[in-house]
């Protein structure tokens, strides 16, 4: 196949696009490929030429560290909202090998998501008995709260609970309004990043100076007593984003979670085998098929659309050639559900995860990113979101609950974007008034 390069500069900048179309946007890039097959097509965004890639063939490209970096390809707004500023996202090399075994150590080893499970269990309980009760919180703002607090209680931090749930809900605001430059909600992000960021300091300074006491091998630990490669400890403002990196991603898995409720709702086949399953084990936690549900609601979902890299070196990908220096974005939502990587891929079936436990294995299936996350960018926190999803939809499989059909539309055209109503939930016997 002949090479082409990158640079075409009759190409109008695509940015005006992205921003109307949100998550349909690179659709319509690949529309411009003229063939479904298209593993790489240009586009310009920001003004710079770059190009959009997907499938088997994008993730082994983007998630080279031979050939790319992260560093300065996120744009600086998100950057610094989003993740913080210095945080383990903007490495490359030995330092973010150095800094990302500590997320390693503290989210990955399979004994700390088990030191999870009961924190998961007890507050996705309790949210169940609210609703029983009478409680009005849709599944997004249960979850917000659910797994704000088991992810703190785990990671060693003070505080009641109702304080959990406010700082939990202003990592959630974060993860919200991180994607909206343009609204006010952008600016709440800010304001709430600038105290969640202080806060977080003063654990970790607290910790150091003796007056707080964090158990080791709990994330608060673990950050506060973190050293650089030259044996230095962390900046404690620095240590506190690094902990709100364990934290928030799994606050932010709520927005799943409130898709999780949107597919439970329009199949009450899987609702029934999956309270089945959990009645039958006597526990929300683990159970294959609520987990196999979990893993189709992360592939199909609209959360992460594309993800930008520099190449460090002359790169070629479906004859599109890129220059050493340019973009590559990587179609997060195109390669979960890519044609050619999967059966069936536009359908939603959770079967296809009823037993496929090694999922790191399957090179199309990137909701949190892709590669080894030992030694690439691949969140190392994945397990934790997976167990935090699959507790929350055993929790909405409960036949005593009934999962509200209204407003369960979903704005592609917002970055991120969650079902309108986040999921109502009712006691099942409840009667919904005809005229509300």
């Amino acid at each position: 196949m002949a090479t082409t390069t990158v640079t075409h500069p009759l190409l109008p900048d695509d940015t005006p696009a992205f921003v109307v179309h949100g998550y349909d946007f690179g659709a319509r890039i690949w529309r411009r490929a003229g063939s479904a097959a298209a593993r790489a097509v240009p586009l310009r965004l920001l003004g710079r030429d770059s190009v959009l890639v997907r499938g088997r063939e994008g993730v082994e490209l983007f998630y080279d560290e031979g050939r790319m970096r992260r560093h300065g390809a996120m744009p600086a707004f998100v950057q610094e909202v989003l993740f913080g500023h210095g945080s383990v996202h903007s490495l490359d090399g030995a330092a973010h090998r150095h800094r990302k075994a500590t997320f390693l150590d503290v989210a990955y080893e399979n004994a700390q998501v088990e030191r999870l499970l009961p924190h998961l269990e007890r507050e996705w309980r309790s949210e169940v008995d609210a609703w029983l009760s009478g409680g009005t919180r849709s599944a997004y703002d249960a979850a917000v709260g659910a797994l704000g607090r088991a992810i703190m209680r785990w990671a060693g931090l003070p505080g009641t609970a109702d304080a959990k749930t406010r700082w939990a809900a202003r990592e959630a605001q974060i993860v919200d309004g991180f994607g909206v430059p343009y609204s006010p909600e952008f600016a709440l992000a800010g304001l709430n990043r600038w105290w969640s960021d202080r806060h977080a300091r003063a654990l970790i300074e607290a910790v150091r100076a003796g007056t707080l006491h964090a158990a080791e091998g709990t994330a608060l630990h673990e950050w506060a007593w973190h050293r650089d490669p030259d044996g230095q400890l962390l900046d404690p403002r620095l240590a506190g984003i690094e902990l709100q990196n364990v934290l928030r991603p799994t606050i932010a898995v709520a927005r799943f979670v409130a898709f999780a409720a949107k597919e439970l709702h329009e199949r009450p086949e899987w609702r029934e085998r999956i309270a089945a399953e959990t009645a039958e084990r006597g526990r929300l936690t683990a159970g294959p098929l609520a987990t196999a549900f979990a893993q189709e609601v992360r592939r199909t979902a609209p959360f992460v659309p594309m993800l930008p890299a520099q190449a460090i070196v002359d790169v070629e990908l479906d004859g599109e050639h890129l220059p050493a220096g340019g973009r590559v974005f990587i179609d997060i939502l195109g390669t979960d559900t890519d044609e050619r990587s999967w059966e069936r891929a536009a359908e939603f079936d959770p079967e296809r995860f009823v037993g496929a436990d090694d999922y790191e294995s399957i090179p199309a299936f990137i909701p949190h990113g892709g590669g080894s996350p030992a030694t690439g960018h691949r969140c190392p926190g994945e397990k934790i979101a997976i167990a935090g999803l699959a507790a929350a939809i055993a929790a909405l499989s409960d036949p005593r609950l009934a999962i509200s059909g209204e407003r369960l539309g979903v704005n592609r055209r917002r970055l991120p974007t969650k079902p309108a109503s986040g999921g109502v939930v009712r006691p099942a016997s409840v009667a919904r008034c005809p005229f509300h």
